[in-house]
């Protein structure tokens, strides 16, 4: 099977570091692609589940640009519905009537929610989440998960990152996923002092197999925040969208008081949304909190769009039959050259790993190997299932994946 090259990703990236700090920053940044020869550095068109790289190289695409992608790249509704939007008005010095019903949506389609809040990132909703926390409460510290990630401001970052203060996190108390003891003895050990509890709906870090919450993990902790007076806050940021279409709370049994959305609610258009109950709107009333680009229309049309034909297909379950079927192939043919290829987390979101090399240096060059034949896999990271993968992408998958565990264990003998 052929493999490709990337020498124009490597001339650009080159000319990229002169003049950007990293060449490339951030989650996109080559440095957890290992090797880093493997991987394409720049893509100049998308469709459905592919891309395609300065190289003219085309990929499967199960990264889904890190999430946002949920429907297919350029879906011909989803980009109608914006550029609809874009003609008539998009960032103008007033609120366009899309924002109203996309709120009005959302209210809607998720259970817990009585009013939307919009902005753009991830860690802008996350951040907010706090603030209303921490303003419903007049508390400061907030409860976390070790190692969950929710986004890149000072207190969701840990000790030893640049630019990081002890003093950005001193208030965030890290406890262990799924030990309910330490979450309980961290709220025992601050009485009366903690404002909220924010968390993934399950555990997704990097680097690291991915943990489903344990049999009553997330109805205990709910029981503890309302007797407490601790705001429920669930990151939906990565799984939303894509377990339940009324939230992951729902996929996993309990209610939150605020939820944060991103990635997949716009398909890649950008804008984020913090959702909550009534009980807290009058707070959030009060706190200013706002953006130059918060109010831009088309990424609202968009999201309506996206989330319209989500629930039209059923897109969840979609996802995680797909993602069923990709996973369990691949399984199989791990086995056939005598490599355990472990999955944990969601179907729709699973983390693959290599069990038969504990330094991960096995997994790396079979995700690189699949990789420079057609199939974007990364080793680091969870990856993503679309509603735009077809049975013809996974038997192709399927093959690619064939040729690279024959092409590892040939280098490795193994």
């Amino acid at each position: 099977m052929k493999t490709y090259r990337f020498n124009n990703s490597q001339s650009l990236f080159t000319r990229a570091a002169k003049v950007i700090p990293c060449g490339i920053y951030g989650h996109l940044s080559p440095a957890p692609l290992v090797p880093p020869t493997a991987y394409p550095f720049y893509a100049v068109r998308a469709k459905g589940s592919r891309f395609c790289d300065v190289d003219g190289n085309e990929f499967i695409d199960y990264m889904c640009a890190y999430g946002p992608m949920i429907v297919g790249y350029n879906h011909e509704e989803v980009d109608a519905a914006a550029m609809k939007q874009y003609e008539a008005a998009n960032c103008v010095t007033a609120p366009t009537p899309v924002m109203v019903e996309l709120a009005e949506y959302l209210v809607d389609l998720i259970p817990i929610a009585d009013w939307a809040f919009f902005a753009k990132n991830g860690g802008d909703v996350t951040s907010y989440a706090l603030m209303v926390a921490r303003a419903a409460t007049g508390r400061k510290k907030i409860l976390m998960v070790s190692g969950g990630y929710h986004g890149v401001a000072p207190w969701a970052q840990v000790p030893g990152h640049h630019g990081v203060m002890d003093d950005d996190y001193k208030n965030c108390i890290r406890v262990k996923w799924n030990d309910y003891a330490a979450f309980e003895r961290a709220v025992n050990e601050n009485p009366g002092e903690i404002a909220g509890f924010i968390a993934t709906p399950y555990h997704h870090p990097t680097f690291a197999d991915n943990e489903l919450p344990a049999k009553g993990y997330w109805q205990k902790i709910e029981a503890v925040c309302r007797k407490e007076g601790i705001v429920l806050i669930v990151d939906d940021v990565r799984c939303g969208f894509r377990l339940d279409m009324r939230g992951s709370h729902e996929y996993f049994g309990f209610k939150p008081d605020l939820i944060c959305f991103c990635k997949a609610i716009g398909n890649g258009y950008p804008i984020s949304a913090l959702v909550g109950t009534d009980s807290l709107k009058s707070i959030v009333s009060r706190i200013f909190y706002t953006g130059s680009y918060w109010f831009s229309a088309a990424p609202m049309a968009a999201a309506i769009t996206t989330l319209k034909e989500l629930k039209r297909i059923n897109g969840p379950k979609l996802i995680r039959e797909t993602g069923e079927k990709l996973l369990g192939g691949l399984v199989e043919i791990a086995k056939g050259y005598g490599y355990d290829l472990k999955v944990t987390g969601h179907p729709s979101m699973p983390y693959l790993r290599i069990t038969n090399d504990e330094s991960v240096m096995l997994h790396q060059d079979w995700c690189g190997e699949c990789t420079k034949r057609g199939a974007y896999f990364v080793s680091h990271h969870n990856w993503f299932i679309s509603t735009a993968h077809t049975d013809e992408d996974i038997q192709k998958t399927w093959d690619i994946a064939d040729d690279a565990f024959k092409a590892v264990k040939n280098s490795r003998g193994v």
